[in-house]
């Protein structure tokens, strides 16, 4: 697809786009960090109640239904963002209608048939490939976790389609996190163990899928939301889209388990487990990235739609900016602190604290490059984003089987580092040579002040904080500490213009919800 001429938006026309992304992104940040803070202190208490050995198992199974669910999907769940966003803001409601009823229907049939599947060979699985013969035992689990888990990433997607984050996020992040902890909670107290914690995720997901397929009925044109099927029930250019696609997923699944499945392979489930933890906590680092992207990523597809390139570049450049910067005490705080915070799951988990250290500087170099991947995709540029993958796959799996062996986790977790790091760099060429879009070295210098700052912050509470607090104390106060001590140096030395109107829309946004809150107060108290 050849890349439109540059046209140039209205000045307003930035403003009212960070508008939108503040609103959205600053919504799922927030859900995001709730389920971050929730998920902790679940995870410690899994870890606790659990134990190393059966997160093992559960990770396991995660890893097989991750696969099948990339081979079942066939790349629909990433398409229905982008082809949801066009057909809306075309008018396209026939097309929008039959496209969702159809991916729906096939989300549905093809799970079905990758599960009784996984049924028949889970023996096989279980102990011919992870040594595990009791993961067999909780493989129809797995199997619902992965039919409800394909329908939410379906429907979710169509509410980003729709430009509606927010809604998605109190939904999953919200609702499904505290209705999944809650279940959980109560059915293992019951004492059911790794069984009633794989229920609760079924119910739960079953609820969350309900939630979203009646919201984005709700924000389906009228024409849209009555059943429409027809042969053939997807476009060429959807098929096209989704294939790509689906090679991507493919090779992503590769990029993120590899570890997981070579650690299960050569090592054993406990040692699984304690990575698993470290791995889910390094997941937290990009944030503020994944925050953005929710709501960038169909916008890019309009922008680039529209012939607004530059506009485009300009949004990217800054956003890029602030999601490392707002990284950036989060990563110091998992670095310097990565012992103490992997001790907090139990003695058992310390050994883990290397992979949270090296997987948070990769994840630092994602964010550093901003919605790279993203750009390539939401723009038709699927192929070059495949290609990269592609490579980088055989390359995670040949560093895993030379590392794994020789360091354990440490090899996973440094193998993992750099591919993430390698692929992100060799995305933002592509995005340069492209779409001519490139990144701000500017920007970047007026981070490095508050960046020192800030890590020499954190070290000191981690350094003087008294021996009599706990660890998670330390770990808050490096947060708050990090987190004002960036910020305040940001606000002074380290803004543009463009970083003003940034700052402008979530100072808007902070407003407007500190005034709805004073009214609902207000109304209770009448």
């Amino acid at each position: 697809m050849s890349t439109p001429s540059i046209a140039t938006a209205p000045p307003s026309e930035f403003g009212r786009h960070i508008k939108s992304i503040s609103h959205h992104s600053s919504v799922f940040l927030f859900g995001t960090l709730f389920s971050a803070v929730a998920g902790y202190f679940f995870k410690i208490y899994l870890a606790r109640v659990l134990g190393a050995e059966a997160l093992g198992i559960y990770a396991l199974g995660m890893t097989v239904v991750g696969l099948a669910g990339v081979l079942s999907a066939f790349g629909l769940p990433q398409a229905v963002s982008r082809f949801v966003a066009v057909y809306n803001a075309t008018g396209e409601s026939g097309k929008l209608g039959r496209f969702l009823w159809s991916c729906a229907l096939v989300m549905v049939v093809s799970n079905t048939v990758v599960g009784f599947a996984l049924l028949a060979i889970r023996r096989w699985i279980a102990g011919a490939i992870y040594h595990t013969p009791a993961l067999s035992t909780y493989m129809l689990f797995f199997v619902l976790i992965m039919g409800t888990g394909a329908l939410t990433t379906l429907l979710g997607q169509a509410l980003a389609g729709f430009k509606d984050v927010a809604k998605r996020t109190v939904i999953t992040n919200f609702v499904g996190q505290v209705l999944t902890m809650a279940l959980a909670i109560g059915l293992l107290t019951a004492g059911f163990g790794l069984k009633g914690y794989l229920v609760a995720q079924v119910a739960s997901g079953a609820i969350i899928v309900f939630l979203l397929g009646r919201a984005t009925l709700k924000l389906s044109p009228p024409a849209a939301r009555v059943p429409s099927l027809g042969w053939p029930p997807l476009e060429r250019e959807v098929v096209s889209f989704s294939m790509a696609l689906f090679g991507v997923q493919g090779l992503e699944f590769l990029l993120a388990q590899t570890d997981k499945v070579l650690l299960g392979v050569f090592l054993n489930a406990r040692v699984v487990g304690v990575y698993s933890i470290a791995a889910t906590l390094v997941a937290f680092v990009p944030l503020a990235l994944q925050s953005v992207n929710q709501i960038f990523s169909p916008m890019i597809a309009e922008l680039h739609t529209q012939g607004h390139i530059e506009l485009l570049a300009r949004l990217f450049r800054s956003l890029a900016k602030w999601t490392l910067g707002l990284t950036l005490p989060l990563a110091a705080v998992m670095m310097l602190y990565a012992r103490r915070i992997m001790g907090m799951f139990g003695p058992d988990f310390e050994i883990g604290w290397p992979v949270l250290v090296v997987g948070t500087l990769g994840q630092l170099v994602n964010c550093a490059t901003g919605s790279v991947g993203y750009l390539l995709l939401m723009s038709g540029h699927q192929k070059k984003m495949l290609r990269i993958q592609t490579v980088m796959s055989v390359v995670v799996v040949v560093m895993n089987l030379s590392l794994i062996p020789v360091i354990g986790i440490l090899g996973a977790a440094t193998a993992g580092a750099l591919v993430n790091a390698i692929t992100n760099i060799w995305y933002s060429a592509e995005v340069r040579q492209t779409l001519g879009i490139r990144h701000s070295a500017k920007k970047y210098l007026a981070l490095v002040a508050p960046a020192i700052i800030t890590f020499a912050a954190i070290w000191l509470v981690g350094r003087f904080a008294p021996g009599s607090w706990p660890a998670l104390a330390i770990v808050v106060a490096g947060l708050v500490a990090g987190y004002a001590v960036f910020l305040g140096v940001s606000l002074v030395f380290g803004m543009d213009d463009d970083d003003r109107v940034i700052e402008q829309a979530v100072r808007s946004k902070i407003l407007e919800t500190m005034r709805g809150r004073t009214l609902a107060e207000e109304k209770i108290h009448e």
